[in-house]
């Protein structure tokens, strides 16, 4: 309840920001930055002066009239600016937030990671690049950096939103803090890398709340073609109201086409619809993608996710698990499975490795081998190195030991034993279909083989069939050999793959595919993953890697989750497919408003016009003020829209086009015949008019 209650609350915090600042955005500056609601500011001012002018004899309609179009024609204009101003507000109230959680705390500086002890007491503002600092236990990390000593638990929830604490650690890929975060345990040397004002946190500040967004080059394009169509329906008013004087001079009538009634014409002509809500799209898309933990330093960024057709994605943590498992105890020359689990449990014991881990719960699941005396058996553990690359323990003259095939069979002739050929070919085997054989061997026998395997994340294979219905092609890099590769890339379903990847090798299959005219997406966390991101069109750095691949990347993944690519490249087509709907639906809107308008404003001097009143609207003002109030209200009811995005399909773009041109081109000529009527019968209940 209390939940719900803080939510509410939110909204009307929100609601009474946007409301105040629907009204600041009344200054001419910022109005001249959206040309197509400029004309409708400027035309409100027009119509109040011509109101004015109206009082003082000089008419050019009834007073009451113009008073009327000049109040909606305001009406449109906060309303534009309503729309904008709520899309931003979420965006400003998350700046908020973090602004709460930057403060300026004290910082242990030091001369080195090996003079822990020499600690000099400095304000985080005053920090520079380059710096030491060390942090302990409930301290807040005064600055971002990147760990050159010690591991610890952090809390990122300032950042982030999530509870749990993460893993920071020297060397690595996790080796980024963000300053503003508390450190939970043990203690961290950081090297500080940002200048005072340039941190993560101040760039996600201005990010969110739109102080950095610039248009991109979609939405210029689009703002231009509106910017033509305003353009050609001002001339073709302006040329109306000419031919409105010379056909009264010819007729000898009394000119009923009044500068009101063309600037009424113009503004509904004029794609006023999307032309306001245009900016809120691109603000929503964007705060999208912040409630999804990414923080994009570019709205071309988004833009870019929603044309993607490639996705390189790493096998490791979007495709499998990230570990890899024990699945099966395969014995070799006559040694029973039961033999064979006992003694590979007993050399992994010691072994906290996921894998070693993985190894003592199959042998638990499959023969219920549970409890052990270590201390009878006398056993000693032998750890992994990766000069022996096997493990094991020696108990009771018994040696047992697991590991690599190579270093096993190397073990075993060298101790005199003799290497099994089942053995090898189970290894062969398995290696061929992507697994990974782990060889156990007692008292220089060979006992079996361990098969470890990938395990690929439930939903991965559909997710990767949605993708390929929207004609994106994905593209798994790993550093296995390409046999592994292969089997793995077979049981996801992903499209092809890059084994035994390299650096060089991503950066180069990046450019042949953005040579062909692809759109690249992929994600990385290391410093090897800079070139590659730098080079992508959609590059989504990870917020536990490295410096290096976060100034790379034109995203950063705040819950460090590589799956999150799939997510980016939705919100982004949505973001697309949200401004295509709406450009159709208020283009649309034009043809039922001409019906509306045109009859009116000509009927007195061609009264066979009358046969286009297919609305059969009551009188000419009525039919000028329904269409007025309709075009100011449609801006009004597809707010939540805007903000929320048109529900995102996995289906080819031509089958989307299809849908949408019927959905929002078909309801945009027909909304507005019934809107505009229905308004017509309310204002001549209430007005007479």
């Amino acid at each position: 309840m209390n939940k719900k209650n803080n939510s509410i609350f939110a909204d009307k915090a929100i609601m009474n920001r946007a409301l105040k600042d629907s009204v600041k955005k009344l200054n001419p500056k910022v109005q001249i930055k959206n040309p197509v609601m400029f004309m409708v500011f400027v035309s409100a001012i027009l119509t109040l002066i011509l109101f004015v002018f109206a009082l003082f004899g000089i008419r050019d309609a009834q007073p009451g009239f113009i008073l009327a179009v000049s109040i909606i024609l305001w009406f449109t204009v906060l309303f534009g600016n309503f729309a904008e101003a709520i899309a931003e507000g979420r965006g400003k109230a998350q700046a908020d937030t973090l602004r709460a959680s930057r403060r300026d705390v004290m910082a242990n500086k030091i001369p080195s990671s090996e003079q822990r002890h020499k600690v000099t007491a400095v304000r985080s503002a005053e920090l520079r690049k380059g710096d030491i600092v060390v942090v302990y236990a409930g301290e807040q990390i005064p600055a971002d950096g990147d760990v050159i000593d010690g591991a610890a638990s952090v809390d990122e929830s300032a950042i982030t939103g999530e509870s749990a604490p993460v893993i920071r650690e020297s060397g690595g890929d996790r080796s980024a803090v963000t300053g503003g975060t508390t450190l939970v345990s043990d203690w961290l040397v950081i090297e500080v890398t940002s200048e005072p004002g340039q941190s993560f946190l101040d760039k996600m500040i201005a990010m969110v709340e739109g102080a950095s967004r610039k248009k991109t080059p979609n939405e210029l394009a689009l703002q231009l073609f509106l910017v033509a169509l305003s353009i050609i329906f001002l001339l073709v008013t302006c040329s109306l109201y000419a031919y409105s004087l010379f056909s009264a001079g010819q007729l000898g009538k009394v000119n009923p086409t009044t500068v009101t009634s063309l600037v009424a014409l113009l503004i509904c002509l004029a794609p006023t619809t999307i032309g306001a809500l245009l900016s809120a799209i691109g603000i929503a898309g964007m705060s999208r993608l912040n409630q999804a933990n990414v923080l994009a330093m570019s709205g071309r960024a988004i833009e870019a996710a929603g044309d993607v057709d490639i996705l390189m994605l790493d096998k490791t943590g979007t495709i499998t698990l990230g570990n890899r498992q024990a699945d099966a105890f395969l014995p070799v020359d006559g040694v029973s499975e039961k033999e064979l689990a006992d003694a590979a449990q007993l050399a992994s014991l010691a072994d906290e490795t996921p894998e070693g881990r993985s190894v003592v719960v199959l042998a638990k699941e499959k023969f219920n081998i549970r409890g052990r005396n270590l201390e009878e058996m006398k056993a000693e553990f032998v750890p992994f190195t990766a000069k022996t690359r096997m493990s094991g323990v020696d108990y009771k003259d018994n040696e047992v030991r697991k590991g690599a095939a190579d270093a096993i069979r190397t073990y075993v002739q060298e101790s005199g034993g003799v290497y099994s050929k089942e053995c090898d070919r189970i290894v062969k085997e398995i290696s061929n279909h992507g697994g990974t054989p782990l060889v156990v061997a007692k008292n220089h026998q060979i006992l079996g083989v361990i098969r470890l395997k990938d395990i690929i994340k439930s939903g991965v294979k559909e997710k990767f069939s949605d993708l390929r219905k929207m004609g994106i092609k994905t593209i798994m890099i790993t550093g296995d050999n390409p046999l592994t590769a292969a089997a793995i890339a077979a049981e996801a379903g992903v499209d092809d793959f890059l084994a035994e990847a390299t650096p060089e090798g991503k950066l180069d299959m990046i450019r042949d595919f953005q040579k062909q005219g692809h759109l690249v997406a992929m994600t990385g966390d290391g410093t090897n993953d800079a070139p590659a991101l730098a080079q992508a069109d959609v590059a989504v750095a990870m917020n536990t890697g490295t410096q290096a691949a976060k100034e790379a990347g034109n995203m950063v993944d705040l819950d460090s989750s590589p799956t999150k690519l799939i997510e980016i490249v939705k919100i982004g087509k949505q973001l697309l497919m949200t401004r295509g709907a709406l450009t159709t639906f208020s283009i649309a809107n034009d043809v039922a408003k001409y019906f509306a308008i045109i009859p009116a404003l000509f009927m007195g001097l061609y009264p066979a016009l009358g046969v286009l009143n297919i609305m059969r609207l009551h009188s000419a003002a009525s039919a000028i003020l329904s269409a007025l109030i309709y075009n100011a209200l449609i801006i009004v009811v597809l707010i939540p829209l805007a903000l929320r995005g048109v529900k995102y399909r996995e289906v080819a773009a031509d089958a989307l086009l299809k849908r949408n041109l019927l959905i929002y081109g078909v309801g945009g000529i027909i909304i507005p015949f019934i809107a505009i009527k229905l308004i017509d019968i309310i204002l001549v209940m209430l007005f007479g008019i």
